[in-house]
């Protein structure tokens, strides 16, 4: 995904080494607290949460960040290899257009490096590789029948032509909203693209972007992520979301993505309060009580900032409007894993290849080389996205690390069968996540309901990726949404 996007961390295995030092040094200094008072409490401690809590701190405003799990980062997450090195369960791409999270990562000292990207792709479909350059006139485009691609640049160019047509801060009030919101992807790919491969290329697209397939998606959602895949400086297209040079997939963060919530967390010190998920939020006089286990706050505002989905399972008193709860009912996360196997080195570098693959085939269907920059061991990264994620739900680690090493062995030669070690972050199970990359929209949710996305309820405030207006489901949207609501609450304080 690109990915988050959108997307997206998973496991037991949560965390890096340096990441757990740091983290469980937060968590000390309010271990022992019971009730706290600040003017924000801050609801969940991903990208969202922290920067809002940065800006809200440098605007003069006292804040505390109540955090579910045992780390900060949530959707973002490092995961320690057995060989002391790094990577990335959950998001962990950025590219072009994704200035704030980029500026935050700057200002905290995390470099970025390149993905690698040199090489040929691989197209696997009906049972035959074939690998392709990206620099030659198709980019990154597979070698499909010329009808195919003459097809499948029509749709794209046809759905980046629509995109144009909705407004990012309020999708739901483009012309065509209605019409348009009233279908699915689906319904409107079998429309559009009518040869068989240019269908297969969309539909590749879609699952990679959203762990969604097309029928569980509204047009309209779709056009708006697309909108949303740029700034205010440069309207956002689907290459962006789809390509890794000049897209969102462009680099990586040197020591893994999480660093960037590690340490801005650690800037914010005994304001992170781990291990502490919220229960209920209930408004008291002029104040609200959020109370957490372990801890309650009073606060005068409350910005929460989780996906929509498990907001939802907040207790509020006095309850939430009819439209706010009901759109939390009607937002799902996507369904997404991600497996990574470690190898001595990045073998497939010296067959040509850089490790990223599309199939019509097998558990995962697109993957990373996901290796250190210095290349000091090898890494494939593999998606397990939308039917495909879902239909290993009752499936046991081990049965998952045989189906994914399969495609790995298909995909990249026998050497792929015996990694050195195998990690497996499946987002469904995560009980703070519940899925991911991003809480999408199926079709008539905008249209009825999406005016409530970051309409304040009273002193309650509402944050997270799916809230931005620009790369909504991506590390950068939750940055955005942040420094958005911050600015939202100040003046009310």
């Amino acid at each position: 995904m690109a990915r988050e996007r959108q997307t997206l961390s998973r496991r037991s295995l949560l965390g890096g080494a340096a990441g757990a030092v740091t983290l469980t040094g937060l968590a000390a200094g309010t271990a022992s607290a019971a009730t706290r008072s600040a003017d924000v409490a801050i609801v969940g401690g991903g990208l969202a949460g922290l920067t809002a809590a940065r800006d809200l701190v440098a605007g003069g405003a006292s804040v505390v960040v109540l955090e579910a799990r045992d780390r900060v980062g949530g959707r973002v997450v490092n995961l320690k290899l057995a060989n002391g090195g790094v990577t990335e369960g959950g998001g962990e791409f950025i590219g072009p257009t994704q200035n704030r999270i980029k500026a935050l990562a700057d200002s905290l000292g995390v470099a970025t490096f390149t993905t690698y990207n040199t090489g040929n792709n691989l197209l696997y479909k009906d049972g035959k590789k074939t690998p392709y350059a990206t620099d030659g006139l198709l980019g990154s485009v597979p070698p499909i029948d010329v009808a195919g691609l003459a097809n499948a640049a029509a749709v794209q160019a046809e759905l980046d032509g629509m995109a144009k047509q909705v407004p990012v801060d309020a999708p739901w009030t483009a012309a065509k909203a209605e019409e348009w919101d009233r279908q699915t992807f689906e319904t409107w790919l079998r429309a559009n693209a009518v040869i068989p491969s240019a269908k297969f290329l969309l539909d590749v697209a879609c699952t990679s972007i959203f762990s969604a397939e097309p029928r569980e998606l509204s047009l309209l959602y779709v056009l708006f992520y697309i909108a949303a895949a740029g700034d205010e400086s440069h309207p956002g297209t689907l290459e962006r979301l789809t390509d890794t040079a000049g897209g969102a997939q462009e680099s990586r963060f040197v020591g893994g993505s999480q660093q960037v919530p590690i340490k801005l967390a650690a800037t914010l010190g005994d304001r992170v309060v781990l291990n502490a998920p919220v229960r209920s939020i209930a408004k008291s006089g002029s104040q609200y009580v959020v109370t957490a286990d372990g801890l309650t706050v009073n606060a005068r505002r409350v910005v929460v900032a989780v996906p929509p989905p498990l907001a939802a399972r907040i207790t509020y008193d006095p309850l939430l409007p009819a439209a706010r709860d009901q759109l939390g009912q009607r937002l799902p996360m996507g369904s997404i894993g991600k497996a990574i196997a470690i190898y001595d080195t990045p073998f497939w570098r010296a067959d040509g290849l850089n490790g990223q693959v599309v199939s019509d085939s097998g558990t995962v269907r697109s993957t990373f080389d996901n290796s250190p920059p210095d290349a000091s061991y090898g890494a494939l990264m593999g998606f397990i996205e939308a039917d495909q994620m879902r239909a290993l739900d009752g499936a046991s680690a081990d049965q998952v690390r045989a189906a994914v090493l399969k495609d790995y062995a298909t995909y990249f030669g026998d050497k792929a069968k015996s990694p050195t070690s195998f990690l497996l972050q499946r987002w469904d199970n995560e009980g703070f996540s519940r899925g991911g990359p991003v809480a999408y929209a199926p079709p008539g949710v905008l249209t009825q309901y999406g005016a409530a996305l970051r309409a304040p309820v009273e002193g309650i405030h509402w944050a997270g990726t799916e809230t931005s207006t620009y790369w909504t489901g991506y590390m950068d949207g939750a940055v955005r949404s942040g420094e958005r609501v911050a600015k939202e609450v100040l003046p009310t304080l």
